[in-house]
């Protein structure tokens, strides 16, 4: 199995590329994270995911491990194939896709073009245990941080007078803007908005 290729990047588009290994030249599917951080480089290294099917081979590149585990893990969820893989890894990058995954949030595997409600919700169940836990941690944390941020800026403005349903819709649009906002920020920027 090929799981690595270090050459040199003969050509480049946003969903695959061409690498020249000693004078032969692989062409690899690529995810557009993996585009973004590859397009300007001339000598590369990148981490492959070999399929073989009875009518082709196909290789799909990734510019890190952690993006190649996830794209791993998703295509082994029943119903998800390669195509869908690709589409999530180039629409969220690794931690958006962990973060949905560790906390349960369908919306964001289904903000994917070509992921229903079924599909995102068995996603989460059954890689909520299979991801690196490491990452998970890593995602946990940040959530929870921004959850204690706005939970504290949803009991400020309900103090204030406002209903909690209003204020969270509108804060949850200034923490996806704003993902590392404080207190007093989200509570300036939903009272400016209401």
């Amino acid at each position: 199995m090929i799981t690595q290729l270090r050459g040199k990047l003969v050509e480049i588009y946003p969903t695959n590329a061409v690498i020249d290994c000693n004078g032969v030249g692989y062409w690899v599917n690529i995810s557009l994270n993996t585009y973004s951080t590859l397009e300007h480089e001339e000598a590369v290294t990148i981490f492959t995911h070999f399929v073989v099917r009875e009518d082709a081979q196909i290789l799909y590149g990734f510019a890190t491990k952690l993006e190649r585990e996830i794209f791993q893990k998703l295509i082994s969820v029943n119903g998800v194939g390669p195509a869908s893989g690709m589409m999530i890894i180039s629409t969220l990058s690794s931690k958006e896709i962990a973060s949905a995954i560790a906390s349960d949030d369908a919306k964001v595997l289904q903000s994917v073009k070509g992921i229903g409600a079924k599909t995102a919700q068995r996603i989460i169940i059954d890689l909520k245990d299979k991801l690196d836990q490491s990452l998970i941690l890593d995602v946990n944390n940040t959530v929870s941080s921004k959850n204690k941020s706005k939970n504290e800026a949803l009991s400020a403005l309900e103090v204030l007078g406002i209903p909690k349903k209003t204020a969270d819709k509108i804060m949850d649009k200034i923490v996806q803007d704003n993902p590392d906002a404080d207190v007093e920020f989200l509570v300036k920027e939903t009272l400016k908005k209401i």
